[in-house]
């Protein structure tokens, strides 16, 4: 299998070992985002996830209860621990808790060449802070001048620039202010517009635009929705597909999760990471 090029060393991997993917995100104990989604989803696509833990929480199907910041140094050990030995061929960020965490995390990517799929998690899909207030201002400066792919959802296009999506037709303007940040390519996820204006997301790198449209789909059970995009994107960029390619394959895969969401606990369930390999009561999946 060939791989990128560029994307920085593999001591341990033989050649018959799938493509490396890192995730850098916070653990979900209920399973349904965070870590937990993003290996879920790496192997469905058929990739090897690895992570580095940023946080603790404990959550469920209805928020979160609790959370607990790893130091620093923990979060530092573990990016070079897998970095330096194993490789990896593309990065995706989740929570990334406070300032500190950010600043590191954004120093430790901006050595790595391997390409960064970015989502800015500020609030969870319960409405629970996951990312300090005060680090806007070094996910602005540090964080997203390292993206290659940044994916916020509206809420956090207006925490990120102050614009308010109302339409579709704003989101050319919030993709150009979060570009003035730096990263490579923008995707405006417009999956909380208007029910009438459909699930439609923007992908732009300041002069392409990709517009990607699917039905709003009337399903309660969204958890992870987030977490799950980015990790596709990031699984196929890994696989070694350019970017506009990569977010496509993604957004179909997360379209198929979200239709396959089930209820779990008393409140928000989670999507259906595996629902290619359900797809029929032989057991047998189709191709990542």
């Amino acid at each position: 299998m060939s791989e990128p090029a560029g994307t920085g060393g593999a001591v341990g991997a033989g050649a018959g070992a799938p493509p490396r993917v890192l995730t850098v995100a916070g653990s979900d104990s209920g399973g349904g985002a965070g870590i937990q989604a993003d290996l879920k989803t790496m192997l469905a696509l058929g990739v090897h996830g690895m992570s580095v833990v940023t946080a603790v929480t404990a959550q469920n199907s209805l928020g979160v209860q609790g959370s607990w910041v790893l130091p620093v140094a923990a979060v530092r050990a573990q990016f070079r621990s897998v970095v330096d030995d194993i490789g990896i061929l593309a990065v995706k960020t989740g929570m990334l808790a406070g300032a500190e965490t950010v600043a590191v995390v954004a120093e430790l990517l901006a050595g790595t060449p391997a390409p960064v799929v970015v989502d800015p998690v500020g609030v969870s899909t319960h409405g629970d802070r996951l990312l300090a207030a005060e680090a806007l201002d070094v996910v602005r400066t540090r964080l997203l001048p390292a993206a290659t792919v940044v994916t916020p959802n509206l809420a956090e296009v207006a925490w990120l620039t102050g614009i308010r999506v109302a339409g579709e037709a704003d989101m050319p303007r919030a993709a150009a202010a979060l570009l003035a940040y730096g990263p490579r390519w923008v995707l405006v996820k417009g999956g909380h517009l208007p029910a009438d204006e459909g699930a439609v997301d923007l992908l732009t790198d300041g002069t392409e635009e990709h517009w990607l449209r699917t039905p709003r789909l009337p399903v309660p059970h969204t958890h992870g929705t987030g977490c799950t995009l980015a990790s596709a994107v990031a699984a196929y960029l890994a696989r070694g597909r350019g970017v506009p390619e990569a977010v496509a394959a993604a957004k179909e895969y997360v379209t198929g999760a979200i239709a396959g969401g089930f209820p779990l606990g008393a409140g928000t369930g989670p999507v259906d990471h595996g629902w290619r390999w359900r797809t029929d009561g032989g057991g047998r999946a189709s191709a990542p």
